[in-house]
């Protein structure tokens, strides 16, 4: 199928970009690499009248660290994240994930934010930003700013917090915290499709954040303990997140790569471990 017809706008700034919001609402979209965008367009599932292309709003292009977040404005692509050398200092997590998203023509094109607005459940990038506690921040033409902790955010499948009128300008992923190890792992049917589970972690002292993705309706995050109660932990998680059979896997199998790969993901003190 190919997209209802629509208008295209390109946007020289953020306000121009969410001017547009404010006078289309519900019947506008933000479009940025497309990368997902474009799929459900050809789909048909959404068919909204105008497109508001950001590329060329430079006051939405910036990667940068500050008051102790690395900030990713929206028109920043995923391969650029990918490509910055200081990232697995910065965001080890993120560093580990990122190469598992697509492949690398999809992240040559495909933005951060555009991931995280997009809020497919399969997704790496809103996966870390739930698991290491970040933030969304959402702009309105009102003057509005609102910064939204990740794990309120995304609502359900392909549905989130933001309002028609937002645009979600910049997403924040905290810094690495010391004495902290991070590990990323996901089971694909190959590799750079979407997830059948996915499982960052933060294992610290005696416990560990543990996200799920690919299972429940959204990114899911769990504090477990360590050492004897980890099995038990792992396996009333697997039970809870609600997991379906569909066609790539069973419900039984998701809820056994949660437990399996989830003792070897927190347990294997040779995976990779950012220092």
């Amino acid at each position: 199928m190919k997209p209802a017809a629509f208008d295209y706008v390109r946007a020289a700034s953020k306000r121009e970009a969410l001017q547009q919001l404010t006078e289309h609402g519900e019947q506008a979209r933000i479009i940025a690499g497309g990368q997902s965008l474009m799929a459900v367009l050809n789909m048909r599932l959404a068919q909204p009248k105008v497109l508001i292309d950001i590329n060329q709003a430079s006051d939405l292009h910036y990667l940068k660290v500050e008051n102790n977040c690395l900030k990713v404005g929206a028109a920043v692509r995923q391969v650029e994240l990918l490509d910055r050398t200081s990232l697995v200092d910065e965001v080890p997590l993120l560093a580990q994930a990122m190469p598992w998203i697509g492949h690398f023509q999809t992240r040559n094109r495909g933005t951060v934010c555009g991931s995280v607005a997009h809020a497919d459940p399969s997704a790496e990038i809103p996966l870390c930003l739930v698991t290491l506690g970040g933030t969304v921040v959402l702009e309105s033409l009102k003057g509005k700013r609102r910064e939204v902790p990740a794990a309120e955010f995304f609502q359900g499948v392909l549905t989130t917090e933001k309002r028609p009128d937002e645009m979600v300008v910049e997403v924040q992923f905290p810094l690495r915290e010391a004495d902290v190890i991070y590990r990323f792992h996901e089971v694909a049917m190959r590799h750079g499709d979407f997830a059948l589970v996915a499982l960052a972690a933060c294992i610290r002292q005696g416990e560990v954040d543990l996200g799920v993705g690919g299972v429940a309706d959204r990114p899911t995050l769990r504090r477990l303990p360590l050492g004897a109660e980890l099995k038990d932990s792992l396996n009333t998680l697997a039970w809870s997140l609600g997991a379906q059979d569909d066609v790539h896997a069973s419900a039984s199998y998701r809820r056994q790569l949660v437990r399996e790969l989830g003792q070897q993901l927190i347990e294997d003190n040779d995976h990779a471990r950012a220092s």
